[in-house]
């Protein structure tokens, strides 16, 4: 699904935030990307939807090399991704309904099935009655999920999640963390970043930890669950 090999990024200063980086991630892993905040967790994860470029390395992702895909198909990459950012990124002047259906509403979903699709996934994470509302009537742990609903509305193959439970509190974080289990139990690869060592045994089949850019840890949680 994802493999990295030898990746650098250097930033000018200069500065190094990924230094020589190589791992694998098997399609269907729950896998966790820790480190302080600073050690390249969020450039790691540019670099896989392709933000950004790496400075020498090579990317695959679901059999793609990223690093040399032309400009114009990464949209394309981007839509087997679902990505989940820390400040939600909703939309204030769009409700809730808005939101969620804003991919498959560009891909030229009719709006019979934009509605039942959007219900649905709502239903799944507890919102099914907030279709209609904005996002300012909504709690912090309301807009993640929201958020994380229009990130899976569209089924994809892969997860990714930048801090998703970061401004949440402890009760809401492990809420959050659980329905990422449940959505990688139906079938989509997650890689969720944090820097919180409570939330890392909870699930998950692997840790992957970068320090000032290195990767200095990638142990397997759940014997078994790793194909090797």
């Amino acid at each position: 699904m994802i493999q990295f090999f030898r990746v650098f990024k250097e930033y000018p200063g200069p500065r190094m935030a990924l230094d020589g980086v190589t791992f694998r991630i098997s399609r269907g892993e729950f896998v966790f990307l820790t480190g302080a905040s600073g050690a390249g967790k969020t450039t790691l994860l540019r670099l896989i939807y392709r933000a950004e470029v790496p400075t020498n390395g090579r990317i695959i992702v679901n059999g793609r090399n990223v690093v040399s895909l032309p400009a114009e198909k990464v949209p394309f990459l981007r839509r087997t991704m679902g990505i989940v950012f820390q400040d939600f990124g909703l939309i204030p002047s769009k409700t809730v309904f808005e939101n969620v259906s804003y991919l498959p509403r560009i891909l030229g979903v009719s709006s019979r099935a934009l509605r039942l699709m959007a219900e649905d996934i709502l239903d799944r994470v507890g919102l099914g009655d907030r279709l209609d509302v904005y996002p300012s009537a909504l709690s912090g742990g309301e807009q993640q999920r929201v958020a994380i609903a229009r990130a899976v509305i569209n089924k994809p193959e892969l997860l990714i999640a930048d801090e998703p439970a970061g401004n949440l509190d402890p009760e809401l974080s492990l809420e959050i963390i659980r329905l990422f289990a449940e959505i990688n139990k139906q079938g989509t690869t997650v890689l969720l970043a944090t820097h919180d060592p409570s939330i890392q045994t909870l699930v998950g089949d692997r840790i992957l930890a970068l320090d000032r850019g290195v990767l200095v840890r990638n142990d397997i949680l759940r014997p078994g669950a790793v194909e090797q």
